[in-house]
């Protein structure tokens, strides 16, 4: 008999952006990074485990601005071009390592690679990635979930209630429309809660969320069973807390398992290694070094002398760290599980970029997990939230806590000295768009569409990944660029639309450059 599951939460995301205006935009290659290292091997994956009939759960959301990016055929084609300069890449590199016995093959790894993931890409999926996440759902494998339309980090839009709302509202329709059906959970951006939100998740049809474990923890009355069974908001919509040790083991810098010293090393990239006059095709026009993505280190130890890297080593390695982790969350289960008197549910959270572009063995540790638990595990089944919802009925009433991920757990990656400015004017701007919204019932065409690209504009500034961006020190000027250019399309969109003098034109150029949700409906604002 079991005695408990495993509720493995993967969480997909990306910021908005798209850039026709540049021939070559260094930011996209953060979405083609990842189309490249996580979602198509993490696609590929799940295809193998279907077709071998291997049974799996998994829970994945993809956050709407990363949908929007997935779908769009404009950055289809550009990744495409992308893929092709990887591949010629390694084709030079083929040459290049003939000699070398401990290169050559790493090359090859990398030539066979790319080739693959553009089949999967181009040929399986027809460049669109979205259709492969609807299949997976589809089949009972993917629970598909949604976050905030823009990412928006919701305790802090607290003075500013019309946009939490909206940031709702609008990723629950986003995702309808493009996966065919509403989602019945939302990963809340960076887990941050408070009190009361889980109301407008109810308003929404929504019938879970995550929060990280004193989310839980701290919550009132004390949890009865810890974060190892949800519990039900005042609105009776349920709450999972995140399990702190299987997060350890994969995200600790100290003892998680992606620095284990067999495992390919991430920051050690011939983009900066060989010669500039050879790389210069594939970096940035401006001559800027970038990550190839072949790399051909493995992490050695803490130290700056790097050994080559051993495909080898390091797959024998993801099949032990996944033996090891079933291991640890079989013996927590069997402990969990005598002393709560009900099966216990294990809820790891992990971004999904980790597993694959941070973490180049991450894939093969999840597939060998996935294995290990249907082939081996009398204890343990992965789940979903509806299922488990479903199987273990009767959860405690509690309310969460004030919360986040992230550091101190309490909102402070996103609120401090380095990106504190940003608020008042967020604020500030959605008091506006509430303002209009409620004022203008019946806009001819031309300000509809005004209203609509005011409301974008102010979702697309309320991103969290800019402050995020602005505390961690990196792409600090493109993050305070883009919040500071949302808002000022938002302020004159404002003042054009009290004084009705909408400008056609440019309009039309802010609604092609910021194509993100073409049914979005300003109305929600109100």
């Amino acid at each position: 008999m079991k005695k408990g599951y495993l509720l493995l939460v993967l969480h997909a995301h990306l910021p908005f952006v798209r850039h026709p205006e540049h021939r070559d935009f260094l930011e996209e290659r953060w979405l083609f990074e990842a189309i490249t290292d996580t979602y198509v091997p993490l696609i590929d994956l799940f295809d193998r485990l279907q077709a071998e009939a291997v049974p799996f759960q998994v829970t994945m959301s993809v956050t709407p601005t990363l949908a929007t990016m997935l779908k769009d055929s404009f950055l289809q084609e550009r990744y495409l071009c992308h893929l092709s300069k990887l591949i010629e890449l390694a084709e030079k590199e083929r040459d290049r390592t003939r000699n070398s016995p401990q290169f050559h093959p790493l090359a090859e790894l990398y030539h066979e690679r790319f080739l693959r993931v553009r089949t999967i890409f181009q040929n399986r999926y027809g460049g669109n990635l979205i259709r492969a996440f609807r299949k997976f759902r589809e089949a009972g494998n993917l629970e598909l979930i949604t976050c905030a339309a823009t990412h928006g980090y919701l305790p802090l839009m607290r003075p500013a209630q019309a946009s939490v709302r909206a940031q709702i509202r609008t990723a629950v329709e986003f995702c309808e429309a493009v996966f065919g059906r509403k989602p019945k959970g939302i990963w809340l951006p960076e887990c941050g809660f408070f009190p009361g939100d889980d109301q407008l998740l109810k308003e929404n049809g929504l019938e879970y969320f995550f929060v990280d474990a004193h989310g839980i923890l701290h919550g009132s009355p004390r949890p009865q069973y810890g974060v190892y069974a949800p519990v039900l908001c005042p609105s009776g919509v349920a709450a999972f807390g995140r399990d702190l040790e299987s997060a350890k083991q994969v995200w600790s810098a100290e003892e998680g398992y992606p620095g284990d010293f067999w495992y390919r090393e991430f920051y050690r990239d011939i983009g900066f290694d060989l010669d500039d006059a050879y790389l210069r095709p594939y970096l940035h026009p401006d001559g800027i070094r970038i990550n190839t993505g072949l790399k051909y280190y493995r992490i050695t130890g803490k130290t700056s002398h790097k050994e080559p890297y051993e495909p080898a080593r390091a797959q024998a390695r993801a099949q032990e760290h996944a033996a090891n982790f079933l291991f640890n969350r079989e013996r927590q289960t069997e402990f969990l599980y005598e002393r709560l008197g009900r099966k216990p549910v294990i809820v790891s959270l992990y971004d999904a970029e980790l597993f694959g572009h941070w973490w180049f063995e991450g894939p093969e540790f999840l597939e060998n997990l996935i294995r290990k638990i249907a082939r081996e595990s009398e204890t343990l089944e992965l789940i979903t939230a509806p299922h488990y919802l479903e199987r273990e009925p009767g959860n405690q009433p509690l309310v969460p806590s004030y919360s986040s991920w992230g550091y101190k757990g309490y909102s402070e990656v996103w609120l401090e000295g380095s990106n504190d400015w940003i608020y008042r004017h967020l604020h500030k701007a959605s008091e506006k768009m509430s303002e209009l919204a409620k004022s203008q019932t019946q806009p001819g065409e031309l300000l509809r569409r005004a209203l609509n690209q005011a409301a974008r504009e102010l979702m697309l500034a309320e991103s969290s990944d800019w402050a995020f961006m602005m505390k961690t020190g990196t792409a600090v000027s493109y993050a305070e660029k883009r919040t500071k250019e949302h808002l000022l399309n938002f302020l004159r969109l404002d003042e054009a639309i009290r004084h009705g003098a909408v400008e056609e034109g440019w309009l039309a150029g802010l609604e092609a450059r910021h194509c993100i949700f073409p049914n979005i409906n300003y109305r929600h604002y109100a």
